[in-house]
């Protein structure tokens, strides 16, 4: 049976994470991590909080809880008719034709997958233009695991910001500038859900305690299961 084929269902947590066709660099070059971000903010952040994340040279991970079907659906209808365009949504992109033809909105699954879709090919879009390249860039479908347990959630969020240093990219992973750990730690205004996070781990400072007490987390190796 196929993977990562299973729509996403609204108001559940997962693991989202990919990589480059045939583990080609995804981020070619510093402002390539930022762009990515802006093209986040735009397409998931409408239907979906983020917990955590980590973006390395050539993947990523993603933790996010999809909103609730209410919220999404009021988001592509709002949108949809913003414009008098029938044919595009939020001016994002040519809206395929809904799963079910008798509807007359797509279902909020349908709706959180092409908007993943739509950061992902416009990313890659970008990156193709600028380096003179063609055809895919991540491969597909992208990776989608349900986070269904409280132990998994918090050994998750310390496995993506410990990423970097599991593969080598720097000596300690608190070092590494593209991942949401300093933003959980700063007071500054963030979009990250870090009130959930640090009310999760019990607060800030248990937060920044967990990470300096597990730099060798043995439970880590149950997420290494990334690109089989």
């Amino acid at each position: 049976m196929k993977k990562n084929i299973e729509l996403l269902e609204p108001d559940r947590i997962y693991h989202i994470y990919n990589r480059g066709i045939n583990g080609e660099n995804i981020f070619k070059e510093e402002r390539n991590y930022r762009y990515f971000l802006e093209k986040y903010a735009k397409y998931v952040e409408p239907i979906a909080d983020t917990f955590a994340y980590c973006l390395l040279k050539n993947h990523f991970h993603i933790a996010i809880r999809t909103k609730s079907e209410k919220e999404i659906i009021d988001f592509y209808v709002k949108k949809k008719s913003s414009t008098n365009n029938v044919g595009k949504v939020l001016n994002l992109a040519y809206v395929e034709p809904i799963i079910d033809i008798n509807a007359k909105i797509p279902s909020a699954s349908y709706i959180i997958s092409k908007q993943l879709s739509f950061l992902f090919n416009g990313y890659a879009q970008a990156i193709n233009k600028a380096n003179n390249r063609t055809g895919g860039l991540f491969e597909e479908p992208f990776r989608r695991i349900l986070v269904d347990t409280d132990a998994y959630f918090t050994e998750l969020v310390y496995y993506i910001h410990h990423n970097p240093q599991r593969h080598g990219f720097v000596k300690d992973f608190k070092a590494y500038p593209h991942s949401s750990y300093h933003s959980h730690l700063s007071k500054a205004m963030t979009k990250l859900r870090r009130d959930e996070v640090w009310d999760w781990f019990g607060n800030r400072d248990q937060f920044e305690k967990f990470h300096f007490d597990n730099p060798d987390f043995d439970n880590l190796d149950k997420f290494i299961i990334e690109f089989d």
